[in-house]
């Protein structure tokens, strides 16, 4: 069975531009050097965190473009350095500051037959300080002309803090109960109009068709496979460290029964054990885990990634007042419920990516193989795995556009008090009005 080549990579951003030239040289370190995985994905879904300052990110639009405009340079650099193939963004969107990038080969773009996207805020007044954007698309299958192979991205950062865990349980509940896709079908036309050949745009449209005909909205749909990544915040720790246990933090380059190795604070993971015990992302998977927590690194470690000083084999160099954890992470939904073991998703590679100096998160990547088994081709719907933990909110909508109202005011706010733009809008605009209303007092006066 053919399969589609999948690579989703998360990174918490810190608000930041994204340095083009050195995010390119690393972008695709988690590709396997050869064999399965090591060629060109036919999909790269791009889950960012703090892509911008909030006043930016709740404002959005030509705010954001710069800081969503380097990953795109970044991608397009990165694939040009290791093939002939080039990629497009045909999918750029955020909630709050969480973003969602989609890239397609270009050899591939044209078999995606419609999209649909959804937002659902978690910050403070259901707001995007924290949140979850969601995009979902068909891919067309040679041979099955209206048919197609639907799969789910999302975005998300969760509740943060060590004693947080439970509210990040919570966010995972709000993001199956409020983030809802909304069929829209403008975006399906808007892709089958960018292939060039009138029997494409004639497949696209009979998949669009179909797929407008009616199925789920939650995010658990039958007939979709599922990717989850993010800074989904889980720690190893319940609490904050004490001073006589940073001597215990992880140290690189330590044998495994070392007390030190990274392998044995995972085992008080925190997303593993919730998961366990099945009180969050219910039913999704994770890859093994083989590499070092990804947060939270020190200013000094950051300062010496700037000045070039990690080679590979520097110490690593934590923050005092967090315990190093594993807050970045991919998960999926290993099979839609119509396919029996021949669909799953198959992991290839599961890494994280050097730290960078813009951030004290490390980015990590998945690469994955989906297989391109189309949607109904099998009746069974009765796989516990497509049922939705808890049932959509009536009232996902409403809450979702009162909470973007709220967030266009304190984007405002902020940019008006946070920014120097806007300092100096703001400057001008007083010096405005007190300008004027010193002109009309002197015209009154004569």
């Amino acid at each position: 069975m053919d399969a589609l080549g999948v690579y989703v990579l998360t990174f918490n951003c810190a608000r930041n531009v994204a340095d083009v030239d050195v995010f390119a040289n690393h972008f695709f370190d988690a590709l396997p050097a050869s064999g399965a995985g090591s060629s060109a994905p036919d999909l790269i879904f791009l889950s960012l965190q703090e892509i911008a300052p909030i006043a930016y990110s709740f404002l959005g639009g030509s705010f954001l473009l710069p800081y969503f405009d380097a990953f795109r340079r970044a991608v397009q650099k990165a694939a040009a350095q290791k093939w002939d193939h080039h990629y497009v963004n045909f999918l750029t969107d955020n909630t709050g500051m969480t973003g969602l990038m989609l890239f397609a080969r270009d050899d591939t773009l044209g078999k995606i037959a419609w999209r649909d996207t959804a937002h659902v805020g978690l910050g403070v007044q259901e707001m995007g300080n924290k949140g979850a954007v969601g995009a979902r698309l068909g891919y067309v299958v040679e041979g099955h002309p209206s048919k197609t192979v639907d799969l789910t991205f999302v975005a998300a950062h969760l509740a943060p803090m060590e004693d947080s865990y439970e509210q990040r349980n919570l966010d995972w509940k709000s993001i199956v109960e409020r983030l809802v896709f909304s069929h829209n079908s403008n975006g399906s036309k808007r892709l089958a109009e960018m292939s060039s050949v009138d029997e494409t745009t004639s497949l696209l449209d009979d998949a669009a068709s179909a797929h407008a005909e009616g199925s789920r909205r939650d995010l658990f749909a039958p007939n979709a496979y599922l990717f989850l990544a993010g800074d989904l915040n889980y720690r190893t720790s319940n609490i904050g460290p004490s001073i006589r246990e940073i001597e215990h933090f992880p140290r690189r380059n330590v044998d495994i029964d070392n007390p030190s190795h990274y392998s044995h604070l995972l085992k008080n993971d925190q997303l593993v054990r919730e998961m366990g015990y099945g009180r969050t992302f219910h039913s999704l998977s994770e890859a093994p885990i083989d590499f070092p927590p990804t947060y939270k690194y020190s200013d000094a470690a950051r300062e010496a990634v700037r000045r070039g000083l990690d080679t590979g084999d520097r110490e690593w160099e934590w923050s005092n007042h967090r315990w190093p954890s594993w807050c970045d992470r991919v998960l999926f939904l290993d099979k839609p419920s119509w396919v029996g073991e021949a669909g799953k998703v198959k992991p290839i590679a599961y890494d994280a990516l050097p730290l960078f100096a813009q951030s004290d998160h490390r980015p990590v990547a998945l690469v994955a193989s989906v297989p391109l088994w189309p949607s109904g081709a099998s009746s069974n719907t009765e796989n516990v795995r497509a049922v939705a933990p808890f049932s959509i909110d009536p009232n996902w909508k409403s809450k979702r556009d009162t909470a973007r109202r709220k967030e266009i005011v304190v984007g405002a706010l902020a940019y008006l008090g946070l920014t120097r733009e806007g300092n100096g809008l703001l400057l001008a605009s007083l010096l405005g009005i007190f300008g004027a209303w010193f002109i009309l007092r002197s015209m009154l006066e004569v």
